[in-house]
């Protein structure tokens, strides 16, 4: 079974720090692009952050200099180190992997559970 897990989402002060972790378990040959997504209660979901597998990123215009993405790809393993957090910030947070490559060869898109991340003020 192929599955991406998320950990790290918690409680946390404006302005701290929390780090974001998924990981992308089962038998995959590589994976194309990974990213972070986010929504909170009666918004859309948005892009936080995506990065490819050569190390090319993007972020959201709310998070350009806060926030930073970063994978391991022996790992399989998608982070994302939040800074300076806001309150607006709060949200559940969606890992994203695209063009799994799978044995068959067969290729998948997935999302992880989701981990909340809630920002005090």
């Amino acid at each position: 079974q192929v599955q991406l897990v998320e950990s790290g989402g918690g409680l946390v002060q404006s302005g701290g720090s929390l780090r974001l972790s998924c990981v992308a378990s089962g038998t995959i040959f590589s994976i194309d692009g990974m990213g972070w997504y986010r929504q909170a209660p009666g918004k859309e979901r948005e892009s936080v952050a995506t990065i490819t597998r050569d190390g090319t990123t993007h972020y959201g215009d709310s998070v350009k200099g806060r926030f930073t993405i970063s994978r391991d790809n022996a790992k399989n393993t998608v982070y994302l180190q939040m800074n300076s957090l806001k309150p607006e910030d709060t949200a559940v947070y969606y890992c994203n992997a695209d063009n799994v490559w799978l044995p068959g060869p067969k290729y998948l898109e997935l999302w992880g559970q989701g981990t909340l991340v809630t920002v005090f003020p």
